[in-house]
C-alpha cells in the first residue's frame, strides 16, 4: 500500500513538474516566434519605406536639377510661383526654393521672407554632389520633419507617406546615409550601431531591420523593443504557454501510466541480472533433410518478482531503452557457455547461437567480453555463431566493423528475422553473413493462399547463388517441413515440430538420446548405419 502510495504521489509530482516545465518551454517557444514574427513585420517595414524613399528620392532630384535650371530671376515673384507649380504637381514634393549659407531666401511655402530663415545645419554630401540636409522644416508646419536635398542654391523639401508600422507590433524608424564624407558609414547622429546593410540584427532589448537603396546613399531602419514585440504578439505568446502546459500534462499522464510498468520492470529486470537470475533456454537446430539435431539457439527468458513470464520483445526493449542490454547479452553468453562448454569442445561440427543486439555492435566492450567468455570456457571461436537482426544493422557502418572483426576471431555470422526489416542483395553482400534465418511468418505462409509463400522460392535462390546457408524459423507441422525439404538445398529447420526452448539439462537428455543411437566418433564405418527412428547428428557446414 505504501508503495502505490509513493507510486500514486511521484506520478502527481510528475505531472505537475511537467505541466510547469511545459507552460515555461510553451513561454519560451511564443517569445521565440514573436520575436521571428516581429523581425519579419519590420523587415517588410523597412522595405516598404525603402521602396517609398526610392520613389521620392528619385522625383526629388530630378526636380532639384530642373530647379537649379530655373529661368526665372533668383527669388522673384515668377521664381516662387514656378516653384509652387513643381511642388502642386509632383507626389512627394513638400517644399523647394533657393538656399545659402544654410539659409532659406524663398520658398514655395514662404515666399520671400523679409529675413532668411534659418539657418539649417546641412548634412553630408552625396556623391552626384547634393547636400543633405537631415530636418529641413517646412515654415508652415514644423511637426512634418522631411529630408531635404540642395544643389547649387536650388533645394528641396521631400518624403513619403509613413505608415505607423505593419502589424500589432509598434514600429520606429531610423534612417542613414551609407557614404556621407567623414562620417562613418550607415550610423546615424548619436547611434553606435551599423545600419548600412541589408539584414536584421539585435542589439540588447531592440530589434532591429535595415533596408538600403539601390538607387541612392540612405538605408532605412525599422526598429522595435523586445517588450513591445511581446506584447504585440501576446496572444502567440499566451498560446504557446497554454499549449506547452497542456503537453506536460499529457507527458504527466504518459508517464503516470508507464512509470509502475516500465520503470518498476526496469528495476526488477536489473535486480534480476546482477543476481543471475534470468533463465536461458536452448531450442534445437536441425537437418531438415533428416531432423539431426546439429545446433542449438539460446535464448533468454525471464520471470519477475510477481511470478508473471515476461517476453524477452518487452523486457529486451526496456534494457536497450535504458542502456544495459549489454548485460543481458553477457549473461546469455556466458551461461550458455558454461552450460555448452564440454559439448562445444568434444563435438566440434555443434553451433551454439546467440543473439545480440544494435547497442552490441557499437559497443566498445561487446568483443572483449566475447573473447573472455570464450577463453574461459576454453571453446572455439567457430562453436559460437551470432545472430544480428536485420534492424540492429541500420548503422551499417559501425555494424561492418564489429562483423568484420567478429569474422576474423572465427565466428559465423547469422542474419536474423530474415526478410522483415532491411534486407537486400546488396545489403547481403555488404555485411558478408553466413546464413540468413527466414522469418516464421514466411513459414506460416505455407499451405495458405497468401502471396508470401510466393517471396520464398526467390529468397532460397538468393541463398543458393550466394552461397549462404538458410535456417527456417518456426516450423511447427510436416507440410512445412516438407516444403523446405524438397529443395534440395541444405537447408535447416528450428520450431516446435523439433524441440521447444528447453534447460540445458533437457536439451542435453535430447542430445545424449540422439548420440546413443549413433555409432561411436571412432568407428566411422559403421557411423554410415543410423539406427532406425532415432535423431541423428550429422558433420555438415552449418557455421
Amino acid at each position: 500500500m505504501r508503495t502505490l502510495r509513493n507510486r500514486v504521489l511521484v506520478a502527481r509530482a510528475a505531472t505537475i513538474t511537467l505541466a510547469a516545465c511545459g507552460a515555461f518551454a510553451g513561454y519560451q517557444l511564443g517569445c521565440v516566434v514573436a520575436r521571428y514574427l516581429a523581425g519579419n513585420s519590420l523587415d517588410q517595414y523597412a522595405k516598404v519605406i525603402a521602396v517609398q524613399e526610392d520613389a521620392s528620392s528619385e522625383e526629388a532630384r530630378g526636380l532639384l536639377a530642373v530647379l537649379k535650371s530655373s529661368p526665372y530671376s533668383f527669388c522673384s515673384d515668377a521664381e516662387v510661383a514656378y516653384f509652387r507649380e513643381l511642388v502642386f504637381r509632383s507626389e512627394y514634393l513638400k517644399d523647394a526654393g533657393r538656399i545659402h549659407g544654410g539659409k532659406i531666401d524663398c520658398s514655395a511655402t514662404e515666399g520671400r521672407p523679409i529675413a532668411p530663415i534659418g539657418e539649417f545645419k546641412a548634412g553630408p554630401t552625396q556623391r552626384d554632389g547634393a547636400i543633405a540636409y537631415k530636418n529641413l522644416v517646412p515654415v508652415k508646419d514644423v511637426s512634418l520633419k522631411r529630408t531635404g536635398l540642395q544643389n547649387g542654391t536650388a533645394y528641396v523639401v521631400f518624403g513619403s507617406h509613413v505608415p505607423a508600422s505593419m502589424g500589432p507590433v509598434p514600429m520606429h524608424l531610423i534612417e542613414t546615409m551609407k557614404d556621407a564624407p567623414g562620417q562613418q558609414p550607415g550610423v546615424p547622429l548619436g547611434a553606435a550601431t551599423d545600419f548600412a546593410t541589408d539584414g536584421q540584427s539585435r542589439v540588447g532589448d531592440t530589434l532591429y531591420a535595415t533596408r538600403c537603396s539601390t538607387l541612392y546613399f540612405n538605408c532605412v531602419t525599422a526598429s522595435t523593443t523586445v517588450p513591445e514585440a511581446l506584447q504585440g504578439e501576446a496572444s502567440m505568446v499566451a498560446g504557446g504557454s497554454v499549449s506547452g502546459a497542456l503537453v506536460g500534462v499529457l507527458l504527466g499522464i504518459a508517464f503516470s501510466l508507464l512509470y509502475r510498468r516500465s520503470r518498476t520492470m526496469e528495476q526488477q529486470l536489473r535486480r534480476a541480472i546482477a543476481h543471475d537470475s534470468l533463465q536461458v533456454a536452448f531450442q534445437p537446430i536441425v537437418n531438415l533433410s533428416n531432423g539431426r539435431i546439429v545446433g542449438a539457439e539460446a535464448l533468454a527468458r525471464w520471470t519477475n518478482e510477481e511470478g508473471a513470464v515476461v517476453g524477452p520483445d518487452v523486457f529486451v526493449k526496456i534494457a536497450e531503452e535504458h542502456g544495459f542490454v549489454g548485460d543481458i547479452t553477457k549473461l546469455v553468453v556466458c551461461s550458455a557457455l558454461r552450460a555448452f562448454g564440454e559439448t562445444l569442445r568434444t563435438r566440434p561440427d555443434f553451433r551454439l547461437s546467440v543473439n545480440v543486439a544494435a547497442d552490441d555492435l557499437a559497443d566498445p566492450e561487446f568483443l572483449p567480453m566475447l573473447d573472455e567468455a570464450l577463453k574461459r570456457a576454453k571453446v572455439k571461436s567457430k562453436s559460437l555463431v551470432i545472430e544480428i537482426t536485420e534492424s540492429s544493422t541500420a548503422n551499417r557502418e559501425v555494424a561492418m566493423e564489429t562483423i568484420r572483426n567478429l569474422r576474423r576471431r572465427g565466428h559465423s555470422i547469422h542474419i536474423d528475422d530474415f526478410g522483415t526489416g532491411y534486407s537486400s542483395l546488396s545489403y547481403l553482400l555488404y555485411l558478408s553473413v553466413d546464413t540468413i534465418k527466414i522469418d516464421q511468418a514466411f513459414t506460416r505462409a505455407i499451405g495458405t493462399e497468401s502471396v508470401t509463400v510466393a517471396i520464398l522460392p526467390q529468397i532460397l535462390a538468393m541463398a543458393e547463388s550466394l552461397k549462404m546457408e538458410v535456417v527456417v524459423e518456426g516450423v511447427e507441422n510436416d507440410r512445412q517441413a516438407g516444403y523446405f525439404s524438397l529443395t534440395g538445398q541444405p537447408i535447416y529447420g528450428q520450431g516446435w515440430l523439433y524441440g521447444r526452448p528447453v534447460a540445458a539439462e533437457e536439451f542435453h537428455g535430447l542430445l545424449a538420446s540422439q548420440w546413443s543411437n549413433d555409432c561411436g566418433p571412432d568407428d566411422p564405418s559403421s557411423a554410415r548405419v543410423p539406427r532406425p527412428g532415432s535423431l541423428q547428428i550429422v558433420r555438415h557446414k552449418f557455421a
